[in-house]
């Protein structure tokens, strides 16, 4: 096998919106060939939830609650094969980010639960994991860590860039890609730019869960039932982490929500509402160039309510994944199975322009099935 032939990878990705396991299959090279094959998501039960909660902030029984979680991500693996029609042996290898429980790069930390080992132990599958530490280790954010991935599926230039690929999760990040961007040439990182944006979805869910009772806003209902309390969005859009130029990256609790106290449910949940999107929209006085499009991906896109509030905001059309051929609820998890191609090759998974690492710079540790 040369080194330019394609792979079949499974990514596995459990996101800051703490919602459950997407996994997808993918062929590819690590570079122009991207060939989605399967995906699927499996929903956290609220119990599950509450315990992966209950270790943010690398607290509480970590060692116990990695290992669960690990164990669904093998039970994921079986779904997906079985969905594909695919043995263990069809499988070149795993990509398994884990679950994001503390993130201090500032402090060289990051730390993802889920233990690799035992992946490659309970699927018979190699395993890339640990795909940040390196990053983080080199003076880098460690965060987004998608960016390569979203230069190699983006619209190509000739429709419309720059664009902006948006991911809306619990945390929300942006990928600028260039008009020159192409994951075929080694500069790629020259035409990229990458950072947090600010929240996503995940102030707003913990909003509902605390005052209605449900795990997320459903179509911003609650949020558009509410009137967006001004002087709380100002004090939220006072933290410095938004004037800081990127590369940048956030945790999950980052931003503090103690002015929001005594807001009713409705009021709170559209005032998040709009710290979200006006968090995007600040975010583009970072931007190398206006973007001509902004393409959204992630669990925020099915939030009509956010989505047409985005649409007011920003400076160009917004549209969803699935409006430019691409599946949104499959793109994280096909994110970790090409990065994990391209971590078997010694390719760069980050660079300078996306996470701040010196150069460009490989990742990820390797995990043998046996």
């Amino acid at each position: 096998m040369s080194d330019a032939a394609p792979l079949t990878a499974i990514g596995l990705m459990s996101g800051t919106s703490m919602d459950g396991i997407d996994a997808a299959i993918l062929r590819s090279d690590g570079a122009g060939i991207v060939a989605p094959l399967a995906n699927l998501t499996i929903a956290y039960t609220p119990d599950f939830r509450a315990e992966l909660q209950s270790v943010l902030g690398g607290k509480g029984p970590v060692d116990e609650v990695s290992e669960t979680l690990t164990r669904r991500h093998a039970d994921a693996v079986v779904s997906i094969l079985a969905k594909s029609a695919l043995a263990a042996t069809d499988i070149d290898v795993i990509g398994f980010h884990g679950h994001t429980i503390l993130h201090r790069p500032e402090q060289g930390r990051t730390w993802q639960a889920g233990d690799g080992a035992l992946l490659a132990s309970l699927t018979g599958i190699d395993v890339v994991a640990d795909f940040r530490t390196a990053d983080v280790a080199a003076g880098g954010e460690g965060a987004p860590f998608a960016p390569i991935f979203h230069a190699a599926v983006a619209p190509a230039a000739g429709q419309a860039r720059p664009v902006c690929l948006l991911n809306i999760g619990g945390v929300a990040n942006l990928t600028w890609v260039g008009a020159d961007a192409s994951v075929a040439e080694p500069t790629v990182f020259d035409h990229l730019m990458a950072f947090d944006t600010g929240p996503g979805n995940a102030l707003i869910d913990d909003w509902v869960a605390a005052h209605c009772g449900q795990p997320f806003d459903k179509d911003g209902a609650i949020a558009a039932g509410g009137t967006v309390d001004t002087a709380c969005l100002d004090k939220l859009m006072a933290h410095d982490y938004f004037s800081r130029p990127p590369p940048k990256s956030l945790d999950r609790d980052d931003f503090p929500t103690a002015a929001l106290a005594g807001l009713s449910p409705a009021d709170g949940a559209a005032t998040l509402t709009a710290f979200t999107v006006a968090a995007i929209d600040r975010a583009r006085e970072h931007l190398p160039a206006p973007p001509r499009r902004w393409v959204v991906t992630g669990g925020g896109r099915h939030n009509s309510f956010l989505m047409t509030a985005l649409a007011a905001q920003l400076a160009a059309p917004v549209v969803s994944t699935e409006q430019v051929g691409l599946d949104g609820d499959a793109m994280e998890a096909q994110a970790f199975a090409y990065m994990a191609i391209r971590s078997l090759r010694g390719m760069p998974l980050s660079g300078p322009s996306t996470t701040g690492v010196p150069t460009p710079l490989s990742g990820g540790t390797l995990f043998r099935a046996s």
